[in-house]
């Protein structure tokens, strides 16, 4: 868990022992509150609300009250404030997706910025644990298939049930790549190439846009001994292609060393693919797939520069956003071999 000041920690749990009296309608006192390691902004808390004889264990997803003041930097233009996630992972849970239920938001007079509380769920989120500790052997031969059948379970959330949700197509996402290029103001070669190919490939936009999770990859769903419980982080949510968040899956970024097994680490492309199609998803276009993970693999090849300039400007000090900088090399070298196998 990520280390806080006492401060911090009463004046959260103060608050959470209000908001989860409200909510379960009962004086509720708060235990094993601490701060989950990760994200710079956004928080994620864990803890225990005890209302009478019942214990409720949940997490709490919230901003700071002010990201400019805490971070320097505004929230990113293209990921949803908590009430909206809160509102995109109601729907999808309702729609039978494995994803933590989400109980209570946060009031403005709460005093700890916008979040939100949900159920905690059983699992680990740790890539190297689950592809190599031995508890976890028989998951990894699931771990493909069971991220095919819940994609397709999110694709099929009903569209009506959605709050508003930004659209974005192929083309669209090219050119937002490009200005996040232009912001930094390098000569970037291999990234300029590769959204060239990008452009001149770039699929046209389905006839019904479905619900995209848009960060759908190992490292953000929690799983045990059986395989997947939850997919977590939803704040990239928007309305697209279907094929975006199995490319992203596939990027090789995400396999985290297994890089023989295309599916997060833990199987093929082929396995993934038969799965989503099995549980309802459409049918996946290989072509179409790869235009997606050579989109994937620029994206979080701009998103390591960005990272790193964060802490180069001077606006975060932070060694990891530093460290994730280094990467920008790798995503390089990926694309140059996705884009000779398509030469």
């Amino acid at each position: 868990m990520t280390v806080h000041t006492r401060d911090e920690a009463e004046s959260v749990a103060s608050v959470l022992a209000q908001a989860a009296s409200r909510h379960f309608g009962g004086t509720a006192t708060i235990g094993k509150l601490g701060r989950e390691s990760g994200g710079a902004s956004r928080q994620t808390w864990s803890f225990d609300a005890i209302v009478g004889d019942t214990r409720h264990e949940l997490i709490l997803r919230r901003d700071p009250p002010s990201l400019k003041e805490t971070s320097g930097l505004d929230r990113p233009a293209t990921s949803l404030d908590r009430a909206t996630e809160f509102r995109v992972l109601a729907a999808a849970y309702k729609a039978g997706v494995r994803a933590p239920e989400v109980l209570f938001e946060l009031g403005s007079e709460d005093g700890l910025g916008e979040g939100f509380v949900m159920r905690r769920v059983g699992g680990i989120a740790i890539a190297r644990k689950l592809l190599r500790d031995e508890p976890y052997a028989i998951a990894r031969g699931k771990i493909a298939g069971q991220l095919g059948e819940i994609l397709a379970r999110v694709h099929a959330t009903h569209p009506a049930t959605l709050p508003p949700l930004v659209t974005r197509d192929a083309a669209g996402s090219v050119a937002a790549l490009r200005r996040g290029i232009d912001v930094l103001g390098r000569a970037l070669p291999v990234f300029e190439l590769a959204l060239s190919w990008l452009d001149r490939r770039a699929p046209a936009a389905p006839p019904n846009p479905v619900l995209v999770h848009g960060d759908y990859r190992t490292g953000n769903y929690l799983a045990d001994e059986s395989g997947v419980t939850a997919i977590l982080d939803w704040e990239g949510a928007h309305l697209g292609d279907p094929v975006e968040d199995l490319g992203w899956l596939c990027v090789k970024s995400w396999r985290f060393g297994a890089v023989d097994k295309p599916a997060g680490g833990f199987g093929t492309r082929e396995e993934l693919w038969g799965a989503y199609e099995r549980a309802g998803g459409g049918k996946v276009d290989p072509a179409r797939a790869h235009w997606w993970e050579v989109f994937g693999t620029v994206r979080w090849g701009i998103i390591c520069h960005q990272q790193a300039w964060r802490h180069l400007s001077g606006a975060i000090k932070s060694m990891e956003l530093a460290s994730i900088g280094r990467r920008a090399v790798e995503t390089e070298v990926d694309l140059l071999q996705l884009l000779k196998e398509k030469a």
